[in-house]
């Protein structure tokens, strides 16, 4: 199968990558073409944003959480139907996972999909330096193929001519585009990064059609997809959940929490459960005031609780309803703002009050992938299962974790022990502040749908 696509990378974070992809997907799909959006790395937000561009989910591609051998399938999965595809790189072109090497970098990812790569630099403080920065991540690794830049934040006609001249004479890299300074796109940020699409509504609408007006006023659309087109097939078949699990007897609803307070999901997971036998049912914490009729299992992934706090709280009667579940036994997994929704309070505001445990932000942020071991038996997993995973969280909880612990990883200081599998109230809780993406390990959307149906069966 041969999708045309291409990577958009940059040599450091911050140098405009999300506005450059993000743009680059509205423009083309603005031209009536079916764009892939997908996102190197664990993060959440910038597939928001490429999804109001697109039209369809964003996904990541993270070659830690779920294996560099399942990379070209699940992108063959995502971009099923689609006439291109337009892959956002993760912090530099060459950063991986700390401590070994290349795995998991955009560079990785690049290499396992074959596609070329375009380089997004941030020219607002260079003029001809900027041949001999593209030149050298040009020829780092010649099995990159760097077959185009991106000049962002220039300044002026006379800025873009001498940074035209320098790389037409120095890098051999064509220039693809030159983007001006715009405060016009800019996608507020804070304390994890940009705020998710989700909660931005019609503004986010239009920070993503003024970065695709901006693009297409400034790249060579035409260009860009002729470099796409130049990506050859992969020898790989697509990804496919219903091969990854066998599904459980019964259709067990379970109801899956999103909206502005629970937004981080990957696709995958969800799919993952329906492929073993769940029908899905999403619902929005902030406005249901109860789960949804039947439910025999309870998924709470991540997000921004904490900036909801006041109206999780007043929720009492859905926060009721979460806590006679789960003191019922009914299966509930919870990670990050899952986690911190479950406890006792959250700066000081009730909670579920599911787990013996309070939480509340800090100024440290905890961010790194982790390997990590099952404590427990759970719902979700086996004692003993080994997960890889991936935090990234500005809260604590006191205490970390319960008499039952769910899972135990190593850090520098030591051995670590983290969140609550099971508890008093909470027999069949798996909640944690670690994010999983289970197209890694699909035993957990079989463990779970077994549970939820074992629950339903009564």
């Amino acid at each position: 199968m041969n999708i045309p696509r291409l990577v958009v990378a940059a040599p450091s974070s911050g140098a405009g990558k999300t506005t450059v992809a993000t743009g680059l997907i509205a423009a083309l799909a603005a031209r009536g073409l079916a764009v892939s959006p997908h996102k190197v790395g664990p993060d959440y937000i910038d597939p928001g944003y490429h999804g109001l561009a697109a039209g369809r989910p964003g996904r990541n591609l993270d070659a830690f959480m779920c294996g560099p051998e399942r990379i070209a399938p699940l992108f063959l999965h995502g971009a099923a139907g689609a006439d291109v595809a337009v892959v956002e790189g993760v912090m530099g072109l060459f950063d991986g996972a700390s401590g070994r090497g290349e795995l998991a970098s955009t560079a990785h990812v690049a290499k396992l999909l074959k596609a070329p790569v375009v380089l997004v630099v941030d020219a607002s403080s260079q003029s001809r330096s900027v041949a001999a920065l593209v030149h050298g991540f040009a020829s780092w690794d010649p099995e990159v193929r760097l077959a185009g830049v991106i000049l962002n934040r220039v300044a002026s006609d006379r800025h873009e001519l001498l940074l035209r001249e320098a790389l037409e004479e120095g890098s051999g890299v064509p220039v693809l585009g030159a983007v001006r300074r715009s405060a016009a796109v800019a996608t507020p940020s804070r304390h994890l990064g940009l705020i998710p699409a989700v909660e931005r509504s019609a503004e986010a609408l239009r920070a993503v059609a003024d970065m695709g007006e901006l693009v297409a006023a400034s790249v060579d659309l035409d260009a860009v997809l002729a470099l796409a087109r130049t990506a050859p097939p992969l020898a790989a078949e697509p990804w496919d959940p219903a091969a990854e699990v066998t599904p459980v007897a019964g259709r067990p609803r379970v109801a899956l929490a999103g909206g502005a307070a629970f937004s981080f999901s990957y696709a995958e997971n969800a799919e993952l459960l329906a492929a073993a036998g769940a029908e899905v049912v999403p619902f929005d914490p902030l406005h249901a005031d109860a789960l949804p009729a039947g439910t025999a299992g309870l998924v709470i992934g991540g997000g921004f609780p904490e900036l909801y706090v006041r109206e999780l709280s007043a929720n009492a009667r859905l926060r009721a309803a979460i806590a006679e579940f789960a003191a019922a036994g009914g299966p509930v997994s919870a990670e990050c703002a899952g986690l911190l929704y479950l406890g006792r309070e959250l700066d000081g505001l009730p909670m579920c009050g599911v787990l013996d445990t309070t939480a509340r932000m800090t100024e440290r942020l905890t961010l790194g992938y982790r390997e990590a071991v099952a404590l427990e038996d759970s719902p979700l997993v086996p004692g003993g299962s080994r997960l890889r995973g991936h935090e990234f969280h500005r809260t604590v909880c006191e205490p970390a974790a319960g008499e039952r612990p769910a899972w135990g990883w190593r850090l520098p200081t030591g051995p670590h022990r983290e969140g609550f599998a099971g508890g008093e109230r909470a027999a069949n809780v798996h909640a944690s502040y670690l994010h999983l993406h289970w197209a890694g390990s699909p035993q957990l959307a079989a463990s779970f749908a077994a549970a939820a149906a074992a629950h339903r069966a009564g």
